[in-house]
């Protein structure tokens, strides 16, 4: 059984391990990004500056399958930020975990809720450190409301007289619906991330009890795991451009 370590503070519960995870993911992804832009060369441009290149020619093409291209430059930026830091915080708890016990619990700013909850037999839990943030849903949530009141301020700002229309179309009964429909994406957005982390790292850890038999299988798994945490960080990016284009623009028919 793995927990969190956990803290309160101001009367809010923080998980110190979500915190620290958050913290290696950006500066990670700051890290890579101004190696890849150290050396800017038109003529001779290294292959980290390739690699970046192509990664910025990558979104700029999902910008423009959701959106024209005139219109959707300002959101390249927003989706080059959105695919890097979570196919990064994907791939974090592919490697290794770091896991430890305390069988009792320290002081930390003030009040500290137990890192270690004692199980029924008398045993202490362990503290899981090391994962991948988006294995968190109070990360992933955090991201989809992020993009969810940037959608909707966008579309309020930019398109406000469509965006407010498009509620009560076909017809104003199907308000509650629209509502409801708009509500939705966010709680998609977050669950369709966490659960197919959450469950790649579950996965892990069950292969890991089967000792060195389960060899074979982590290693294929890594491999699949990198393709599955390449895809959430593009569907993920995808659908808040695709969220966005619906808020902000209007065709005439």
């Amino acid at each position: 059984m793995h927990d969190s370590p956990i803290i309160e503070l101001g009367g809010l519960n923080i998980d110190l391990s979500a915190v620290l995870m958050l913290t290696v993911t950006v500066l990670f992804v700051f890290i890579l990004v101004r190696l890849c832009v150290r050396n800017l060369s038109v003529e001779n441009p290294s292959k980290v500056q390739n690699f970046m290149e192509w990664v910025v020619e990558f979104v700029q093409n999902i910008v423009a399958s959701a959106m024209p291209l005139s219109k959707g430059k300002p959101y390249i930026t927003l989706g080059l930020t959105l695919i890097l830091f979570i196919f990064v915080s994907n791939m974090l708890g592919l490697p290794f975990s770091i896991i430890s016990e305390h069988h009792e619990p320290a002081s930390i700013f003030g009040h500290v809720i137990e890192a270690t909850r004692t199980l029924g037999n008398g045993e202490h839990s362990e503290i899981l450190w090391w994962k991948s943030p988006t294995a968190d849903i109070s990360i992933t949530a955090g991201l989809a409301i992020i993009i969810f009141i940037l959608m909707n301020y966008l579309g309020l700002r930019y398109n406000r007289k469509h965006y407010l229309r498009h509620y009560i179309e076909p017809f104003p009964v199907f308000l509650p619906l629209n509502i409801i429909e708009n509500l939705a994406k966010p709680i998609a957005l977050a669950i369709r991330l966490f659960a197919n982390i959450f469950a790649g790292e579950i996965l892990i850890s069950t292969i890991l009890k089967m000792g060195w038999i389960g060899i074979p299988a982590m290693m294929a798994w890594q491999g699949f795991s990198i393709f599955v945490g390449a895809l959430q960080a593009f569907i993920f990016t995808i659908l808040s451009m695709v969220y966005i284009a619906q808020t902000t623009i209007h065709e005439e028919h």
